[in-house]
């Protein structure tokens, strides 16, 4: 199979709203999805971030720049604040080639999150 243009979703949750806790639960949550898709961040195109309107204290972009992403297109938009949604989300929506089929993709939700997507083998 050639190379194909993927997504791959991903989210986690974070402790707390401060810079480390963010920074740290989205550089795990980008190790996760590049390595149970055997991508490297060279087959990275780019990457959407989202978060929940209580995380307010960093970017996740910058935390995947300082994990290698710094030349990859990478942006951070906020999620819809629905009643009742799940706090402290960090999402992700990744863009990146790889040989694998759609149905072969591994979406990454990590802890709590997983919750988020009963649906997913996890």
């Amino acid at each position: 199979m050639s190379l194909m243009v993927r997504g791959i979703r991903g989210a986690t949750v974070v402790a707390s709203d401060q810079p480390l806790e963010i920074a740290t639960a989205t550089q795990e949550l980008l190790v996760a999805m590049l390595s149970r898709n055997a991508l490297s961040v060279d087959d990275v195109i780019s990457v959407l971030f989202t978060s929940t309107p209580d995380l307010v204290s960093a970017f996740p972009a910058s935390a995947a720049r300082d994990a290698g992403f710094a030349g990859v297109p990478l942006i951070c938009s906020q999620e819809i604040p629905v009643p009742g949604s799940m706090a402290r989300v960090v999402r992700i929506l990744m863009h990146a080639y790889s040989d694998r089929a759609k149905s072969e993709i591994d979406h990454v939700y990590l802890g709590e999150a997983q919750a988020l997507r009963k649906d997913l083998d996890q």
